[in-house]
């Protein structure tokens, strides 16, 4: 055992390559990092910078395609390089515990919540199946999770962001790990509960002397840790002063009117949102995680329907559409998600995932589909040599060119962007908002632009739409909303944001 005084995560001259098409690709060089006992270390850089790497082979993650060339790592002084898969996988969990970047696809979603928290118990010997519901529920409790006996028997699409994120928070502490590795566990949250996780996180380190390691590109995030590591360059955006002007005298695109969801009897997922964005310009929907904002996205896709109210894109009704009618209207309304690691498809090459929009409508010979994938690319500031990787090969900033270049595949006319930019580094986010404004400009595209970052939102919203609780509470010229909110719930959300300006291109 190592005396406190010692690293218990401690990480010297670690090398590790990749084989990608018959060459090498070193992703950490000569790398140097340690964590003492109850220590809180963030490490951060640019996207494709290696920090992901450093974290995968802390957990032995590593892809096959990697090998740890050089250096070592030792945790509680026992060497992890080269540690039979056997041992290590007796470690994770118990000694080492992994928060995944992405709840949504981290958790099984044909699984209630408390049984893939009491799996986590089970698996290392610390409940069996009858007392595992009780100790599944302290859990719970203990990171934040209100009204545990009901949220454990929920589905993960049940629950907000914020609450699957606190899930998987529970399944990290159940064996009470000696060090946290938190990949981004900020990247998809509103400001608010942002903030909530990181008072949790530190909250449950500091009281257990748990060592946390932070894998991030959130400065909020790296502000909590007691030291930041940085790999790579430090990439700052530059900085913008206001939001973009509205056109005064464009024509209504979509118009959204008294729109309701309610899943169950009385519980309003949305009620009676009403707003039009005209031709041409961005509308950005703000709110917390579980406001709402994404089922309106749903439902303005066609692919939930309302339980009232109307929505139009220009004269034609999208409410009610079915068949081969909602297949059309689905041609002019498209959606670049917010994880572009886990929205494209892991078998497809670049030129397959672009195309596939094409192919699905019968558009275009073969030859002619190629040749519109070389264009889009070259549209969103690709080169045309990617086309045959697949998207383990990108950066993640690249990956999200590719969404945004397979939703222009058939010429929408509006574009819904559902945090298009929370799951990127500061550099990727500049490049990508920036891409979204010149397509605007070239193209005349449509945004419908949901966000918690007011920093995009003032980059590239004519105009802002604040929900809360399914409700819209202020609307407006983005100028005047986010220089003076009139409701307490916007000036809330803009006093919880981080205090750095927007980003410029």
């Amino acid at each position: 055992m190592s005396s406190p005084a010692e690293p218990l995560l401690d990480i010297k001259g670690l090398t590790v390559r990749y084989r990608v098409k018959g060459r090498t690709v070193t992703a950490a060089n000569a790398f140097d990092l340690d964590v003492r006992p109850g220590e809180i270390v963030a490490l951060t850089g640019p996207s494709g910078s290696g920090k992901s790497t450093v974290a995968h082979a802390v957990l032995g993650l590593l892809p096959t395609t990697a090998e740890i060339t050089a250096g070592r790592i030792t945790f509680a002084g026992q060497s992890l390089a080269g540690l039979p898969e056997r041992r290590m996988r007796a470690l994770r969990g118990s000694q080492i515990a992994l928060i995944p970047q992405d709840p949504g696809a981290a958790l099984n979603p044909v699984q209630r919540v408390g049984a893939q928290v009491a799996e986590a118990l089970i698996v290392n010997g610390l409940a069996g199946r009858r007392d595992a519901p009780a100790a599944v529920m302290d859990l719970l409790a203990e990171a934040g999770v209100p009204d545990p006996g009901r949220r454990a028997g929920q589905y993960p699409h049940e629950l907000s962001g914020g609450l699957r994120q606190r899930v998987l928070i529970a399944i990290a502490i159940a064996a009470r790990p000696r060090l946290i590795v938190a990949d981004e566990p900020t990247s998809a949250l509103d400001s608010i509960v942002r903030g909530q996780i990181l008072d949790l996180v530190e909250s449950l380190a500091r009281a257990a002397r748990t060592s946390v390691l932070i894998v991030t590109h959130d400065p909020a995030a790296a502000g909590r840790a007691d030291r930041v590591v940085t790999m790579g360059a430090d990439v700052r955006p530059r900085l913008r002063p206001a939001a973009p002007v509205a056109p005064a005298s464009a024509e209504a695109h979509l118009r959204v009117e008294g729109l309701v969801k309610e899943y169950r009897p009385a519980v309003r997922a949305v009620d009676e949102v009403s707003f039009t964005l005209p031709a041409g310009q961005t509308l950005a929907l703000i709110g917390e995680s579980g406001s709402g904002k994404s089922t309106v996205a749903r439902m303005v896709l066609g692919l939930v329907e309302p339980t009232a109210g109307r929505i139009m894109l220009g004269d034609t009704p999208i409410t009610g559409a079915t068949g081969a009618r909602l297949r059309e209207l689905r041609r002019h309304v498209q959606i670049v998600y917010q994880n572009p690691f886990t929205s494209l498809n892991p078998r497809m090459t670049v030129r397959q995932i672009v195309t596939d929009p094409l192919a699905s409508y019968r558009i275009g010979t073969r030859a002619e589909r190629r040749a519109r994938a070389a264009e889009l690319l070259d549209r969103v500031g690709l080169p045309a040599a990617l086309l045959d990787r697949r998207p383990r090969e990108l950066s993640g900033g690249q990956r999200q060119r590719v969404a945004i270049a397979r939703a222009l595949a058939l010429s929408p006319d509006l574009l819904i962007c559902d945090e298009p930019t929370s799951a990127l580094d500061a550099a990727a986010q500049d490049h990508v908002l920036a891409l979204l404004a010149r397509l605007q400009d070239d193209l005349g595209l449509t945004y419908l632009f949901i966000s918690h970052d007011f920093a995009a939102v003032r980059r590239l919203a004519h105009h802002v739409a604040v929900i809360r609780d399914g409700r819209l509470v202020e609307t407006g010229p983005a100028a005047r909303v986010l220089a003076a909110p009139r409701h307490p719930h916007t000036q809330a959300l803009l006093a919880a944001a981080p205090a750095s300006p927007a980003l410029q291109s």
